[in-house]
């Protein structure tokens, strides 16, 4: 038998960014191969997971809006989910699946859909008080770069909700439920727009 290889986090990453897989889909093709990258593409692909994004430039205006009011009143969620069929629309799978993701709004909380959507000036603000508190350390340009880099990288996680983590598996990216649920439906799958109330805050935010 033949030396274990040792996937990489940086592996893993390289594998999700040339098929748009999810993060755990590309870490277990990569054990399954042994990190043999093209054989794990063409596992990705078998499952169609790999083609997934390609169905994003697909219309989609079926699908379902969703209400959900956490137990006692004070947080409330609407959602709307798009598909390209009122079939799929109508499947336990999509209603489960938007049900969900209006669950995960309500605990998680995020401002707005993706990091494209956080205002420009935000985000410069934001960078530029990482890279200060990061000046303070003394480290070299290149460290400080990849401490801002990853800070980040968090604050798009806090805020945005493609990026966080599923509350019902951490493990697993919003945004990479939303490409898996694209594969085993066969169809785009869109979140179209969300809007999350607390009681006694002074506005809600609408993505």
């Amino acid at each position: 038998m033949g030396k274990t290889m040792t996937i990489t986090a940086e592996m893993v990453k390289s594998l999700r960014e040339t098929t748009g897989a999810a993060v755990l889909d590309c870490k277990n093709a990569l054990v399954e191969t042994q990190g043999d990258v093209e054989k794990a593409k063409a596992i990705l692909e078998e499952k169609g997971l790999a083609i997934a994004r390609k169905k994003a430039d697909r219309e989609a205006h079926e699908g379902k809006v969703e209400t959900y009011t956490h137990p006692g009143g004070r947080v409330g969620v609407m959602l709307e989910v798009n598909c390209e069929t009122d079939f799929v629309a109508n499947t336990d799978q999509f209603q489960k699946f938007v049900h969900d993701l209006a669950l995960h709004l309500a605990f998680a909380a995020p401002k707005y859909l993706a990091r494209e959507d956080v205002p420009a000036e935000m985000v410069a603000a934001q960078s530029a008080a990482y890279r200060r508190e990061a000046e303070t350390s003394g480290k070299p340009a290149n460290v400080i770069d990849r401490i801002v880099e990853g800070k980040m990288e968090k604050f798009f996680q806090e805020i945005c909700l493609l990026e966080q983590p599923f509350v019902r598996d951490e493990d697993i990216r919003v945004g990479d439920l939303v490409v898996r649920m694209v594969a085993e439906l066969k169809e785009n799958v869109v979140i179209r727009r969300f809007a999350r109330f607390e009681l006694g805050e002074s506005r809600s935010e609408d993505a």
